[in-house]
């Protein structure tokens, strides 16, 4: 069937490149007779249509037609190529215990597709050009997947069987598509201009132009992409499709062992018949689960409950916006949260106020963190402070940057106590990124939220800000603009041992009556191999000690914030927050 079409768009595209240049021939004065009654040229006239010379009469109207000319021989040798690739490009190769089919396309980004169907596609950012690499899990062959299992010693030299299957594969599917490209644009070519020597040329620029793809490919491979794939497709296979954070990190020492790794995750989602495999999370880390700004959407429940299940998350932490109004009768909504299975903390937001704080401060399994509360929690010591404004309603105006700083220094003044007290904080945790920039040298994460998009930057005296974007896609307002917000989550992994980040995981769901669903793996730098690690933030010295603000609304003194290292480069600018 692809062959069928792609010979019925081989001649089309031939025909009507055939139009196009008996309409430029004839515009330019070299037309045939037949075709546009323009008399025959003349000998010189057929030399210099050979040669594409400038120096003839008519000089600008030449250049035109000469560069039209080599317009069109690019446009032919183009899609020649495409048409080669898409009829004969592919090439079917075993990897491991699956049985694969490689082909390479035309991309402006280039990369990596893994196709996993009916799971969902794996992308990596493998390589920059333009061409794409779409490798097509067609089915898992039953006699190699059984002698894994009857011979469980083979596992120990899979990972050399795989590196050898795809290097002959790529080595297959290279020497196939050189044939295809440069096939592609000859026949082409011989279609379009009907001269042996055109054609010849064509297939020689085709080679040209994909030797050229190669080396950039070459040139820019990056071998540690498979440590953040991009997931779409069925959310619940994603676990076990982007593996375990704390052994890609800390076991990754040459690219082979992760393709090994990557086609083994593959092949046990493919083997699932009736249910898929259970995700195994590695007793090395600790998983937290990042939510914010829910603004009373009910589903955000269902979706929170449904990646603690399947990621097995050991925490929750909340960086406010719950609520949209802050209404005694909205505080029905946030009994979900007792069921969730897991511990949860939570900041107040600037929609939140006082009544739905006491309503959540006597649940069961919830930790209310305010004024630099801090509390351990499945193995991890948190700190926040509640948001020191209420606006639920957009038409008043808030008190300003001046109260989120104030907020931010007590926050901050609270973690160098506990680090002087002996019990230093692994996380803190504010609502406006206004406040959580006062912490930076006093905790190695903050987390935020407010500004329903997601940041991640590491701020000058080292510590780490990451900003969630809505949990709830944007609550009640999500039918207020053209497009529905998505819904954002994000999995952290801590060291169990040492408490700092190896890893997250960036959830994406479409917004309203949307079903995608994307999962993007992130590595900090300073945990990559073959990086030296960050240098823990340190803490400079207090000036003056903040005021606890009294209640959500009224605001609290100010104080001034801790002077940044002058070492260090300046601080980027504060995402604008979001009423």
């Amino acid at each position: 069937m692809a062959r069928a079409v792609a010979r019925t768009s081989y001649v089309r595209i031939a025909r009507a490149l055939r139009r196009v240049r008996r309409r430029v021939r004839g515009r330019s004065g070299g037309g045939d007779p037949v075709t546009t009654g323009t008399p025959r040229p003349s000998p010189a006239s057929r030399l210099f249509r050979r040669t594409g010379s400038t120096a003839r009469p008519g000089g600008p109207a030449a250049a035109t037609h000469a560069l039209l000319r080599a317009l069109g021989l690019v446009a032919v040798v183009v899609a020649g190529a495409w048409l080669g690739l898409l009829v004969v490009g592919s090439v079917r190769a075993p990897v491991g215990p699956m049985d694969t089919s490689m082909t390479l396309r035309p991309s402006l980004t280039g990369g990596t597709n893994i196709n996993v169907s009916p799971l969902g596609a794996l992308e990596l950012d493998s390589h920059t050009a333009p061409l794409r690499l779409d490798v097509d899990v067609d089915q898992l062959d039953p006699v190699r997947a059984q002698a894994l299992v009857q011979y469980p010693e083979r596992i120990s030299g899979l990972q050399e069987e795989i590196v050898a299957d795809v290097g002959e594969g790529a080595r297959d599917l290279a020497l196939r598509s050189c044939v295809a490209v440069v096939s592609g644009a000859t026949a082409l070519a011989l279609v379009v201009y009907r001269r042996p020597r055109r054609a010849l040329a064509a297939g020689g620029l085709a080679l040209v132009l994909l030797a050229a793809s190669g080396a950039s490919a070459y040139a820019t491979w990056n071998p540690k992409s498979v440590l953040e794939p991009r997931f779409s497709g069925l959310l619940s296979s994603a676990p076990s499709v982007v593996g375990s954070a704390r052994s890609i990190v800390t076991e990754f020492d040459v690219y082979q062992k992760e393709l090994a790794r990557l086609v083994t995750n593959v092949t046990k989602l493919y083997d699932a018949t009736s249910t898929l495999p259970t995700y195994q999370p590695d007793p090395a880390t600790i998983r937290v689960l990042h939510v914010s700004d829910i603004h009373l959407n009910p589903a955000a429940w269902h979706i929170v409950a449904s990646l603690v299940e399947q990621y097995d998350i050991d925490l929750i932490i909340d960086s406010g916006d719950t609520m949209d109004h802050g209404s005694a009768a909205e505080n029905v909504f946030l009994n979900p949260i007792g069921t969730l299975g897991a511990p949860y903390v939570w900041v107040r937001g600037n929609h939140d106020s006082a009544v739905t704080q006491e309503y959540l401060e006597r649940m069961r399994n919830v930790h209310v963190l305010d004024g630099g509360r801090a509390v351990s929690v499945a193995g991890v010591r948190v700190a926040g402070i509640g948001d020191p404004q209420f606006t639920p309603d957009r038409t008043v105006v808030p008190a300003g940057d001046d109260a989120e700083r104030a907020a931010g220094s007590q926050l901050a003044e609270s973690l160098r106590a506990q680090a002087r007290a002996g019990t230093p904080v692994d996380i803190a945790v504010a609502h406006n990124p206004v406040a959580a920039h006062q912490t930076d040298g006093a905790v190695p994460l903050v987390l935020a939220g407010h500004v329903h998009r997601r940041v991640n930057e590491v701020l000058p005296n080292g510590t780490r800000l990451k900003i969630e974007g809505s949990t709830g896609g944007g609550g009640l307002r999500a039918v207020e603009k053209d497009e529905p917000e998505k819904v954002h989550a994000s999995v952290l992994y801590l060291d169990r041992d040492t408490r700092r980040l190896q890893a997250w995981d960036e959830i994406t769901l479409g917004g309203l009556g949307l079903t995608t669903a994307e999962v993007a793996r992130r590595v900090p730098d300073e945990v990559l191999p073959g990086t030296s690690p960050a240098p823990a933030p340190t803490s400079p010295s207090p000036s003056a000690t903040p005021g606890r603000p009294t209640a959500p609304g009224s605001g609290s003194p100010t104080a001034p914030a801790p002077s940044p290292t002058l070492a260090q480069p300046p601080r980027p600018s504060t995402p604008a927050p979001r009423p």
